[in-house]
């Protein structure tokens, strides 16, 4: 059952997000050839504390860390660990965040230095498929919409859409209804409502779009060994529309990257 949220509850939840994007922004600053991913996660960890918030994936199902910390072939789940980054890699950063009782819960793929050509126009469409999902979140339009954009525009590039990893709906619990894969058919799956909250999440492929689970019971890598993206952000339908809760604008302030892409999904100005 999807849970509706009231717009006093949204903003609290706005609230959250923004801890999550402000602590994106400062590990953004750190990531660089050298660090370990055990150094960004302290930092994000301190971040997170320092704003009157609780870490939303520390302890979450038995998850050892503050951040899910996953390089290159890496899709998702990875745990930090002691290994320095190197040019070259890139590196999907999630993290969550619990304030006022909610969820913050989004992501980006960060590129460690120099990257190839090949890796940074993989990047920049799952970036761009993120926006191309968000605009379909409208009241009466369906899950399968939102799918079926992100899932034809990374295709149409060459792309694999991984199938067994979805986004979801967010609250006072991190994962709630409804199921938000980044695949389908348009006019299937539960309507959209006014009041909803939902983390858009596509992670997508330069090969196969299939993926194996490693014996650590957490980390997911490309089956074929190629790199993946992830980037994600938390929207909530206002008004019958989208409205981005979270924001990349702590990162692109970070790394000097002037971006208003997500202008058309706020009712009002984001002030940093």
């Amino acid at each position: 059952m999807i849970i509706a949220k009231t717009r006093e509850e949204i903003e609290l939840m706005r609230e959250a997000a923004l801890v999550v994007s402000k602590t994106l922004g400062e590990v953004a600053k750190a990531v660089t050839p050298g660090i370990t991913t055990l150094e960004l996660d302290k930092i994000a960890e301190e971040c997170i504390r320092d704003q009157g918030a609780i870490p939303g994936f520390l302890g979450l199902y038995d998850f050892p860390n503050t951040l899910c910390m996953s390089p290159n072939s890496q899709v998702v789940h990875g745990i930090p660990n002691n290994t320095p980054l190197v040019e070259g890699d890139i590196i999907s950063i999630d993290c969550g965040a619990i304030k006022h009782g909610f969820y913050g819960d989004h992501a980006y793929t960060f590129p460690v230095g120099e990257i190839d050509a090949d890796t940074e126009k993989l990047l920049q469409v799952t970036k761009e498929s993120l926006y191309v999902g968000i605009r379909e979140l409208k009241v009466g339009k369906r899950v399968g919409d939102v799918g079926y954009a992100i899932q034809k525009y990374c295709e149409d590039h060459g792309y694999g859409v991984v199938r067994e990893l979805v986004g979801h709906g967010l609250g006072r619990v991190m994962h709630e209804d409804p199921e938000m894969p980044n695949y389908g058919k348009r006019g299937r799956g539960k309507k959209f409502i006014e009041g909803m909250v939902v983390a858009i999440e596509p992670m997508i492929n330069m090969g196969t779009q299939r993926i194996k689970q490693h014996k650590d019971g957490w980390t997911i890598t490309t089956l074929d060994g190629k790199p993946s993206a992830h980037f994600e952000h938390d929207v909530a339908v206002l008004d019958g529309k989208p409205e981005l809760l979270s924001t990349f604008a702590y990162i692109y302030e970070a790394l000097g990257i002037v971006s208003n892409e997500e202008n058309e999904f706020r009712q009002k100005a984001l002030v940093l």
